[in-house]
């Protein structure tokens, strides 16, 4: 005689839903499915942490490189504004042996002149050359251009 008993009704048919063969056979593709996935998952996030490391050493590259092109970028803006200031510009006119202008006179659109032109007062010109400069109504945008000195 068998040593398993026999069910009969309600647990009969409980049993026939469990296997009752060997269960080591069924059991092994599964664990290795189990142990394959936890395996690619450790993988895939040690693959995503090193990608985002890479990403913020990247990023500290770049914002360190912006700061040092944003400092050279004030540096020359100080040197632009250095060159451009009105005390530079008269030191650097004068070493070009310009001399300040004299009164302009304006040309009205209907083509009189308003003011009365002086020549400049420079050392070593033979000849002063005043410009005309259009009057504020003349221009489009109602500003009065600013005279260029002669040459």
């Amino acid at each position: 005689m068998s040593s398993t008993p026999e069910l009969k009704g309600r647990a009969a048919r409980l049993a026939r839903l469990f296997p009752t063969g060997p269960g080591q056979a069924a059991r092994t593709p599964f664990v290795f499915l189990v142990v394959l996935l936890l395996g690619g998952g450790l993988i895939a996030l040690l693959v995503l942490n090193s990608a985002l490391s890479e990403g913020a050493f990247k990023l500290d590259d770049l914002q360190r490189e912006t700061k040092n092109l944003t400092d050279e970028e004030q540096a020359l803006q100080r040197d632009i504004d250095a060159y451009s200031a009105p005390e530079a510009l008269q030191r650097r006119a004068r070493e070009l042996g310009m001399v300040p202008g004299g009164d302009p006179a304006f040309l009205a659109p209907d083509g009189s002149v308003k003011g009365v032109p002086s020549p400049a007062s420079g050392v070593g010109r033979t000849t002063a050359h005043v410009p005309l400069v259009l009057a504020p109504e003349a221009m489009p945008d109602g500003s009065a251009p600013t005279p260029t000195p002669g040459r």
